[in-house]
């Protein structure tokens, strides 16, 4: 068996109802400055229900409102210049992974001198060490995709480069995880969502370094995901289902903590990057069919026990995710409709590459160039 680490530091309430527990939570004394995207959060009060807990613990809240969808440095610089004007002692990422991933990287930013791009590996970043302690995180998911709750990573667009960065010191102090937040989200989105936990798992299962903690976690993730992710999409309203997605995101957040994603995300990311309104998790449904199949060979016993976490008793793990898609509707996706086109299947490639090259490195197999061009063009419609 091989040596593995186990490290997880954050501090998750889970369940409905739980966001009222921050009026208890150990958090420095002084202002915070909470941070969300859209009109959603607003609308449906949980900033307010967020603002109201804090308040009872003494602490005045400064909001920004303005993260993209798929955040930018422009908003991390935004957040972290509030920070440090309002003396705040903590953040609070309230929605989903681009207001958590902008909370954490605005938490180191607000501490330390320079640049977020000064700290991130890959592409144009400069690779250095965050030398000061971030401000404590608090995070607050409103949508069950990204994991990011439970774990140190943060995704940030600067232009065209689309790279995930962090360290031990950008987990989340705190994690709320209330499936109350999560009833209203739309059924293509909790499909979208969910199927972006779902691949955490997945390539965190089959990532070179995937330990038995990290594989336990992915397997009962992936088990939770085909279980209730379909009825969730077609049901909102039903809470059972909404707390089984809700905790397969959590526990696939613990397998990117523990293991890794694998060029998957890569790929996704250099399309994403250059097309800012595809959805993240739209992304990797497109192209997963076409990814997955490469690694058949190599995985055979692994995607054996995914397709089995999924329900599907004959072991074809390909077919059983096909299957999946088809349930919640998402099988019909079209790299086409985001402005796509075959002869940019290089340019992606190319940035995957760049951009997020360690992730190829925990593949079970070597993906080439040409491969990556294969699995776009494949997937194109």
């Amino acid at each position: 068996m091989k040596n593995f680490s186990y490290y997880m530091p954050t501090r998750i309430f889970f369940g409905a109802g739980s966001v009222k527990k921050l009026s208890r939570a150990p958090l420095p004394a002084g202002r915070g400055l909470l941070i969300t995207g859209g009109s959603s959060t607003t609308k449906l009060g949980y900033v307010d229900k967020v603002c109201a807990a804090l308040a009872e613990a003494g602490h005045e809240m400064t909001v920004y409102r303005d993260v993209q969808p798929n955040p930018t440095i422009e908003n991390v610089r935004e957040c972290a210049a509030i920070a440090r004007e309002q003396e705040c002692t903590f953040v609070v990422g309230l929605g989903g992974g681009s207001s958590i991933d902008t909370a954490k990287a605005a938490a180191v930013m607000a501490t330390n001198d320079g640049d977020w791009w000064d700290y991130v590996y890959g592409g144009s970043g400069k690779g250095q060490k965050i030398k000061s302690q971030p401000l404590p995180i608090v995070a607050i998911t409103t949508t069950a995709g990204t994991g990011t709750e439970a774990d140190p990573w943060t995704v940030v667009t600067n232009g065209e480069e689309k790279i995930g960065g962090g360290n031990d010191k950008t987990f989340p102090t705190l994690s709320i995880v209330d499936p109350d937040f999560m009833m209203t989200v739309p059924p293509h989105l909790t499909a979208y969502q969910g199927f972006d936990a779902l691949f955490h798992a997945c390539e965190g299962y089959l990532a070179t370094i995937a330990s038995p903690v990290s594989e336990m976690y992915s397997l009962k993730a992936i088990e939770l995901i085909g279980k209730s992710l379909p009825r969730a999409v077609q049901d909102g309203s039903d809470a059972e289902a909404r707390a089984d997605v809700a905790l397969a995101n959590t526990l696939a957040g613990f397998v990117e903590s523990l293991s890794s994603c694998t060029s998957e995300h890569a790929i996704e990311h250099a399309m994403s990057g250059f097309h800012p309104k595809l959805p993240h998790g739209a992304g990797l449904i497109m192209i997963s069919l076409e990814y997955y199949k490469l690694f058949a060979d190599v995985c055979a016993d692994k995607f054996a026990h995914m397709a089995h976490a999924l329900g599907r008793a004959d072991g074809d793990f390909v077919a059983a995710l096909a299957e999946l898609q088809k349930q919640c509707g998402v099988d019909n996706l079209k790299m086409s409709d985001y402005g796509m086109e075959n002869g940019d299947f290089g340019k992606y490639a190319d940035h995957a590459f760049a951009d997020m090259g360690g992730l190829f490195r925990v593949d079970a197999k070597q993906l080439t160039r040409d491969d990556v061009i294969g699995i776009l063009s494949r997937s194109y419609r």
